[in-house]
């Protein structure tokens, strides 16, 4: 039996913040990181940082600007179709097989500030995005273990945003984002593995935003990275080994995201 260890991280800029990333590795020991909003393209991901750090196995989904999405495994990685999510065709997905588990990393758009389709495209290309994730892990196998991971941009839960009430009309936590991320978990067979591991009437964040003058004081946080595994790969999950990383937000030009780790027994 393998010990296998995932960790996901919006990390806002893979050059920015490469250093963070190798002080969390050197720290936690993860066996696979999946990467969020690297935003370079393939050619600019610095490789011999990542070659340094013990991950000599890199899919890369870059882009120019922002968006783009990373793993670096110390495992071998067998690259796969992706499924088409985004409807702009924005760096956003990256699918692999490692180690006999198929594994997706997903950076679904944040939706912008206004949570009406009418009047703001980038919500209607959230909503869209997930419509799409909805579709196709439907009519995926249910037999094949299946871990995904990333920054979906929702917070579903009560407890997973600080205020419930006052956050309802706030893109992340709207209810027609949380009711469609809620039909994509339901459809595709799902287990909300933070939620295995922490009991839902638990506050839980992974996010804090940068405009907070004092995020540590105020608290006002948000659960939108996620890792979640199909039935099959849920029995292997170790929900002690569960954890989010709430101390990379106070290092040093942290990015707004923190890291978030679950193990499995495989």
């Amino acid at each position: 039996m393998t010990r296998l260890s995932i960790a996901t991280w919006n990390i806002n800029s893979v050059r920015l913040r490469a250093g963070l990333i190798q002080r969390f590795v050197e720290e936690r020991r993860p066996d696979i990181v999946c990467l969020q909003e690297i935003k370079c393209r393939n050619g600019e991901f610095p490789t011999h940082v990542f070659t340094q750090m013990g991950f000599p196995h890199l899919h890369i989904r870059g882009q120019k600007g922002w968006h783009g999405v990373a793993i670096a495994s110390r495992f071998a990685l067998e690259e796969i179709s992706e499924p088409d999510f985004c409807p702009q065709q924005e760096a956003r997905v990256a699918a692999v097989r490692v180690k006999g588990i198929t594994l997706h990393n997903l950076y679904v758009p944040a939706g912008g500030d206004e949570p009406d389709t009418q009047i703001n495209p980038k919500f209607a290309h959230k909503l869209a995005f997930l419509a799409r994730m909805e579709a196709y892990y439907a009519a995926h196998p249910t037999n094949e273990p299946l871990v995904l991971v990333g920054d979906l941009n929702v917070a579903p839960g009560e407890h997973d945003v600080w205020g419930h009430k006052q956050l309802l009309n706030v893109v992340s936590h709207t209810p027609v984002e949380t009711q469609a991320l809620d039909k994509v978990m339901a459809r595709g067979g799902f287990i909300d593995l933070a939620r295995i591991a922490v009991p839902p009437s638990e506050k839980l964040f992974s996010w804090w935003s940068y405009r907070s003058p004092d995020w540590t004081k105020n608290d006002r946080g948000r659960r939108l990275d996620h890792i979640w595994a199909n039935r099959e790969l849920a029995k292997q999950f170790d929900a002690d080994s569960f954890s989010i990383h709430k101390n990379a937000r106070a290092w040093e030009k942290p990015s707004d995201h923190v890291p978030v780790m679950a193990h499995f027994d495989i």
